[in-house]
């Protein structure tokens, strides 16, 4: 028993394999010159619940617990794309003001551009040496969609481009029409942080509701009716903790997908 919670532990202690290929990027020594931030493996923490399950509950247990490590792990990943996501933006807007500023100036646009990307985040500084090089080259900043990491940036990007676009076809001043795109830009992600500050309530009611079971299963233990050898030693015990397990992971997904629609709606 005691050998099992250790190895169970030293699971979630396991290294990621990835350190290494970064220290050689770093290095020089890699092929792919562009960092990305390191995500650990998810076999870690599900081999430690499947582990601990099975300790606790035999196979039903098991089964619980990689559920349960697969539900948590994708609601954290989804909390932290969208931290990514709003983190991105922000440093695009703080790209696009630096681009128009210089555009005020009276610098070139693929000048403007370059000394944008020198101040800001390395991944908003590839897409605006992107503009840079299109600006010199013919104007066409299509090419630059491609630049974009995840699909709202893309948005974000289409935007600038059909702006750029709108202001050589009209002859409209491109750093107004750019900084409207920028104040657009800055207003989604401040709404948008103002939709998650206000759903951090009922988001915490989702996660009190989603803990009622275990809260019932511990009055049962409290008051004598052992439900915990119910569960983890008779067949319809196993099958009772599976299904209830499932219908918890289901009822914190759909809690999530409704909170996640009114922040995207």
């Amino acid at each position: 028993m005691v050998s099992l919670l250790l190895t169970s532990l030293a699971l979630l202690c396991w290294p990621d394999t990835r350190a290494a290929a970064r220290l050689r990027v770093i290095a020089g020594q890699g092929r792919n010159k562009h960092l990305r931030s390191p995500r650990r493996s998810a076999v870690p923490a599900v081999a430690a619940a499947v582990l601990t399950g099975w300790l606790a509950a035999g196979p039903g247990g098991a089964t619980a617990g990689t559920l349960l490590a697969l539900t948590v792990r994708r609601e954290l990943r989804a909390r932290a794309e969208s931290r990514r996501v709003l983190t991105a933006t922000d440093n695009l807007a703080e790209a696009l003001r630096a681009l128009v500023a210089g555009l005020r100036a009276g610098a070139h646009p693929a000048a403007a551009a370059e000394l944008a990307a020198e101040d800001v985040h390395p991944e908003t500084a590839a897409t605006m040496r992107a503009i840079a090089a299109a600006a010199r080259l013919d104007g066409d900043l299509t090419t630059v969609l491609g630049t974009a990491s995840r699909p709202v940036l893309a948005t974000a990007l289409r935007r600038v481009v059909r702006a750029w676009q709108l202001a050589h076809r009209h002859g409209l001043p491109l750093a107004d029409v750019l900084d409207a795109v920028r104040r657009d830009l800055d207003q989604r992600a401040r709404f948008t942080r103002q939709v998650l500050a206000r759903m951090a309530g009922p988001r915490s009611s989702a996660v009190v509701l989603s803990l009622l079971p275990v809260a019932g299963i511990a009055l049962g233990v409290a008051v004598g009716a052992d439900p915990l050898s119910v569960l983890a030693g008779t067949a319809l015990g196993q099958v009772l903790l599976v299904t209830g397990v499932t219908l918890l992971c289901g009822g914190v997904a759909w809690s999530a997908r409704i909170t996640n629609q009114a922040v995207t709606g």
